[in-house]
């Protein structure tokens, strides 16, 4: 059992390195710079539009339509990321078929890209 936990120790090491170090930086960075913080810098930002008080009673309120556009894309290309890693890693053993379907799905994606930023969905308002 011993000697199963000294091969997780210089994995400790690395987590300990790391987490020491991030400290360090923060603290330098804190003491650092300047804390002058003013009522605008405090104020909390969402959703790329100005923050807005809604009455209490009522939570229904208009919300830009090009937020939701941007965060569907973002998911739909963060998808598209998740496909690539594992295709990336066994390249060498799908082969060209493997490859070509790849290109397939890059090829359909890359079209609907270009649609969407014909369309002007990227474009922030």
């Amino acid at each position: 059992m011993l000697r199963d936990l000294q091969n997780y120790l210089p994995i400790l090491v690395f987590l300990g390195l790391a987490m020491g170090l991030a400290s360090a930086l923060m603290m330098v960075s804190w003491f650092r710079a300047k804390q002058t913080p003013y009522a605008e810098k405090n104020t909390p930002y969402e959703c790329g539009f100005d923050a807005f008080d809604l009455p209490e009673d009522n939570a229904r309120g208009r919300f830009d339509v090009q937020f939701y556009v941007v965060s569907i894309l973002f998911i739909i290309f963060d998808i598209e990321i998740i496909f690539l890693f594992p295709w990336a890693m066994t390249l060498q053993k799908i082969g060209w078929f493997g490859f070509s379907s790849m290109m397939v799905f890059l090829s359909v994606l890359t079209i609907g890209f270009i649609y969407e930023w014909k369309k002007g969905a990227l474009e922030w308002h």
